[in-house]
Protein backbone atom coordinates (compact mmCIF):
# COMPACT_ATOMS: atom_id res chain seq x y z
CA UNK A 1 0.00 0.00 0.00
CA UNK A 2 2.81 2.40 0.91
CA UNK A 3 4.57 1.72 -2.39
CA UNK A 4 1.36 2.42 -4.29
CA UNK A 5 0.84 5.68 -2.41
CA UNK A 6 4.43 6.72 -3.06
CA UNK A 7 3.99 5.93 -6.75
CA UNK A 8 0.81 8.03 -6.94
CA UNK A 9 2.50 10.89 -5.08
CA UNK A 10 5.49 10.78 -7.42
CA UNK A 11 3.20 10.67 -10.43
CA UNK A 12 1.33 13.74 -9.21
CA UNK A 13 4.62 15.58 -8.64
CA UNK A 14 5.91 14.67 -12.12
CA UNK A 15 2.68 15.80 -13.81
CA UNK A 16 2.61 19.04 -11.80
CA UNK A 17 6.25 19.74 -12.69
CA UNK A 18 5.64 18.98 -16.37
CA UNK A 19 2.59 21.26 -16.43
CA UNK A 20 4.55 24.06 -14.73
CA UNK A 21 7.49 23.79 -17.11
CA UNK A 22 5.09 23.45 -20.03
CA UNK A 23 3.56 26.78 -19.05
CA UNK A 24 6.79 28.66 -18.37
CA UNK A 25 8.84 27.44 -21.35
CA UNK A 26 7.60 29.22 -24.49
CA UNK A 27 6.94 27.51 -27.80
CA UNK A 28 8.51 28.49 -30.08
CA UNK A 29 11.45 29.50 -27.91
CA UNK A 30 11.99 32.71 -29.88
CA UNK A 31 9.33 35.11 -31.16
CA UNK A 32 8.34 34.73 -34.80
CA UNK A 33 9.64 37.20 -37.33
CA UNK A 34 7.67 40.42 -37.70
CA UNK A 35 4.31 39.87 -39.34
CA UNK A 36 2.17 42.13 -41.47
CA UNK A 37 -0.61 44.32 -40.18
CA UNK A 38 -2.94 42.51 -37.79
CA UNK A 39 -6.21 42.87 -39.68
CA UNK A 40 -7.96 39.75 -38.33
CA UNK A 41 -9.13 39.62 -34.73
CA UNK A 42 -9.45 36.06 -33.42
CA UNK A 43 -10.62 35.05 -29.95
CA UNK A 44 -9.79 32.25 -27.55
CA UNK A 45 -12.73 31.32 -25.33
CA UNK A 46 -12.04 29.58 -22.01
CA UNK A 47 -14.01 27.66 -19.45
CA UNK A 48 -12.54 25.69 -16.51
CA UNK A 49 -11.64 22.63 -18.62
CA UNK A 50 -11.85 23.61 -22.29
CA UNK A 51 -10.83 26.24 -24.85
CA UNK A 52 -12.26 27.14 -28.27
CA UNK A 53 -11.06 29.34 -31.12
CA UNK A 54 -13.56 31.90 -32.42
CA UNK A 55 -13.03 32.98 -36.02
CA UNK A 56 -14.49 36.30 -37.27
CA UNK A 57 -16.96 35.77 -40.09
CA UNK A 58 -16.86 37.38 -43.52
CA UNK A 59 -17.87 36.22 -47.00
CA UNK A 60 -14.57 34.37 -47.49
CA UNK A 61 -14.93 32.45 -44.22
CA UNK A 62 -18.57 31.63 -45.01
CA UNK A 63 -17.53 30.17 -48.37
CA UNK A 64 -14.70 28.20 -46.77
CA UNK A 65 -17.00 26.57 -44.21
CA UNK A 66 -20.22 26.51 -46.21
CA UNK A 67 -20.66 22.81 -45.40
CA UNK A 68 -21.78 24.00 -41.97
CA UNK A 69 -24.99 25.40 -43.46
CA UNK A 70 -25.93 21.99 -44.85
CA UNK A 71 -25.31 20.55 -41.37
CA UNK A 72 -27.78 23.01 -39.85
CA UNK A 73 -25.44 25.75 -38.58
CA UNK A 74 -26.64 29.10 -40.05
CA UNK A 75 -23.24 30.71 -40.55
CA UNK A 76 -24.76 32.80 -43.35
CA UNK A 77 -27.19 34.55 -40.99
CA UNK A 78 -26.39 38.30 -40.85
CA UNK A 79 -26.25 38.40 -37.05
CA UNK A 80 -23.46 35.80 -36.89
CA UNK A 81 -20.12 37.40 -36.06
CA UNK A 82 -18.01 34.38 -35.12
CA UNK A 83 -17.75 30.68 -35.87
CA UNK A 84 -16.50 28.88 -32.76
CA UNK A 85 -14.38 25.75 -33.24
CA UNK A 86 -13.30 23.23 -30.62
CA UNK A 87 -11.61 19.82 -30.78
CA UNK A 88 -12.06 17.20 -28.09
CA UNK A 89 -12.65 13.64 -26.96
CA UNK A 90 -15.70 11.99 -28.46
CA UNK A 91 -17.10 10.33 -25.33
CA UNK A 92 -16.62 13.29 -23.00
CA UNK A 93 -17.82 15.87 -25.54
CA UNK A 94 -20.94 13.98 -26.60
CA UNK A 95 -21.96 12.52 -23.26
CA UNK A 96 -21.22 15.42 -20.92
CA UNK A 97 -23.21 18.48 -22.00
CA UNK A 98 -23.17 19.70 -18.39
CA UNK A 99 -21.29 18.85 -15.17
CA UNK A 100 -24.45 17.32 -13.70
CA UNK A 101 -24.26 14.63 -16.41
CA UNK A 102 -20.67 13.63 -15.70
CA UNK A 103 -20.14 9.86 -16.05
CA UNK A 104 -17.26 7.56 -15.25
CA UNK A 105 -16.74 6.04 -18.72
CA UNK A 106 -16.27 9.33 -20.62
CA UNK A 107 -13.86 10.52 -17.94
CA UNK A 108 -11.87 7.28 -18.17
CA UNK A 109 -11.68 7.57 -21.97
CA UNK A 110 -10.60 11.20 -21.69
CA UNK A 111 -7.75 10.16 -19.39
CA UNK A 112 -6.63 7.25 -21.57
CA UNK A 113 -7.50 7.19 -25.27
CA UNK A 114 -10.54 8.24 -27.23
CA UNK A 115 -11.61 9.16 -30.74
CA UNK A 116 -11.91 12.88 -31.40
CA UNK A 117 -14.65 15.18 -32.64
CA UNK A 118 -14.94 18.77 -33.79
CA UNK A 119 -17.59 20.93 -32.15
CA UNK A 120 -18.80 23.96 -34.12
CA UNK A 121 -21.01 26.74 -32.80
CA UNK A 122 -21.84 30.31 -33.80
CA UNK A 123 -21.88 33.57 -31.88
CA UNK A 124 -22.89 37.17 -32.30
CA UNK A 125 -20.90 39.94 -30.69
CA UNK A 126 -18.55 38.62 -27.99
CA UNK A 127 -17.78 41.13 -25.25
CA UNK A 128 -14.20 42.19 -24.63
CA UNK A 129 -12.48 42.55 -22.26
CA UNK A 130 -13.69 39.51 -20.38
CA UNK A 131 -11.86 37.04 -18.10
CA UNK A 132 -12.88 34.11 -20.33
CA UNK A 133 -12.05 35.82 -23.64
CA UNK A 134 -8.63 36.65 -25.07
CA UNK A 135 -8.27 38.41 -28.42
CA UNK A 136 -5.34 38.56 -30.83
CA UNK A 137 -4.79 40.49 -34.04
CA UNK A 138 -3.07 38.46 -36.76
CA UNK A 139 -2.27 39.19 -40.39
CA UNK A 140 -3.95 37.71 -43.46
CA UNK A 141 -1.26 35.10 -44.12
CA UNK A 142 -1.41 33.70 -40.61
CA UNK A 143 -5.21 33.89 -40.59
CA UNK A 144 -5.23 31.72 -43.73
CA UNK A 145 -2.84 29.27 -42.04
CA UNK A 146 -5.17 29.06 -39.04
CA UNK A 147 -8.16 28.34 -41.30
CA UNK A 148 -6.15 25.56 -42.97
CA UNK A 149 -5.31 24.10 -39.55
CA UNK A 150 -8.95 24.08 -38.49
CA UNK A 151 -10.12 22.68 -41.82
CA UNK A 152 -7.57 19.86 -41.61
CA UNK A 153 -8.93 18.85 -38.20
CA UNK A 154 -12.21 17.67 -39.77
CA UNK A 155 -12.35 14.07 -40.88
CA UNK A 156 -13.34 13.93 -44.54
CA UNK A 157 -15.93 11.55 -45.97
CA UNK A 158 -17.04 11.05 -49.59
CA UNK A 159 -19.01 14.31 -49.45
CA UNK A 160 -16.85 16.39 -47.14
CA UNK A 161 -16.71 16.66 -43.33
CA UNK A 162 -18.73 13.97 -41.57
CA UNK A 163 -21.47 15.34 -39.31
CA UNK A 164 -22.47 13.22 -36.30
CA UNK A 165 -26.22 12.80 -36.40
CA UNK A 166 -28.35 13.69 -33.36
CA UNK A 167 -25.40 15.21 -31.50
CA UNK A 168 -25.67 18.85 -30.44
CA UNK A 169 -26.05 21.03 -27.37
CA UNK A 170 -28.53 23.45 -28.98
CA UNK A 171 -30.34 24.20 -32.24
CA UNK A 172 -27.34 25.87 -33.89
CA UNK A 173 -24.27 23.80 -33.01
CA UNK A 174 -23.10 20.46 -34.39
CA UNK A 175 -20.45 17.78 -33.89
CA UNK A 176 -18.27 16.36 -36.67
CA UNK A 177 -15.86 13.44 -36.84
CA UNK A 178 -12.30 14.70 -36.37
CA UNK A 179 -8.75 13.64 -37.11
CA UNK A 180 -6.42 12.58 -34.32
CA UNK A 181 -6.70 10.67 -31.05
CA UNK A 182 -7.62 12.36 -27.78
CA UNK A 183 -5.93 11.58 -24.46
CA UNK A 184 -4.87 13.29 -21.25
CA UNK A 185 -1.59 14.48 -22.80
CA UNK A 186 -2.96 15.58 -26.18
CA UNK A 187 -6.32 17.17 -25.51
CA UNK A 188 -8.56 20.04 -26.45
CA UNK A 189 -6.27 22.72 -25.03
CA UNK A 190 -3.16 21.42 -26.77
CA UNK A 191 -5.21 21.53 -30.02
CA UNK A 192 -6.03 25.18 -29.36
CA UNK A 193 -2.40 25.93 -28.53
CA UNK A 194 -1.19 24.34 -31.77
CA UNK A 195 -3.69 26.42 -33.71
CA UNK A 196 -2.44 29.60 -32.08
CA UNK A 197 1.14 28.72 -32.97
CA UNK A 198 0.01 28.16 -36.55
CA UNK A 199 -1.35 31.70 -36.40
CA UNK A 200 2.09 33.01 -35.43
CA UNK A 201 1.45 33.30 -31.69
CA UNK A 202 3.43 31.79 -28.81
CA UNK A 203 2.10 29.44 -26.15
CA UNK A 204 3.64 27.34 -23.44
CA UNK A 205 5.48 24.20 -24.52
CA UNK A 206 2.69 21.98 -23.17
CA UNK A 207 -0.67 23.40 -22.10
CA UNK A 208 -3.10 20.65 -21.05
CA UNK A 209 -5.31 23.02 -19.03
CA UNK A 210 -7.05 26.30 -19.92
CA UNK A 211 -5.38 28.06 -16.99
CA UNK A 212 -1.85 27.21 -18.21
CA UNK A 213 -2.69 28.06 -21.81
CA UNK A 214 -4.33 31.32 -20.76
CA UNK A 215 -1.31 32.38 -18.72
CA UNK A 216 1.24 31.49 -21.39
CA UNK A 217 -0.58 33.03 -24.35
CA UNK A 218 -1.13 36.32 -22.49
CA UNK A 219 2.42 36.39 -21.13
CA UNK A 220 4.25 35.61 -24.39
CA UNK A 221 2.13 37.63 -26.83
Amino acid sequence: MRKALRFVAMLIIVVALAATLGTLVPRPLWPASAAGEGTRHILVLENPIHTDIAIPVDDEVRRRFHFLVAAGIPVDAPEVRYIVFGWGGRAFYLETPSWSQLKAVPVLKALTLDASVMHVDIAGTIAEPHPAVTGFDIDEERFAALLNYIDASFQQGPHGPVVIENAAYSSFDRFFEANGQFNALVGCNTWTAAGLRTAGLRTGWWNPLPASLGFSMRFYN
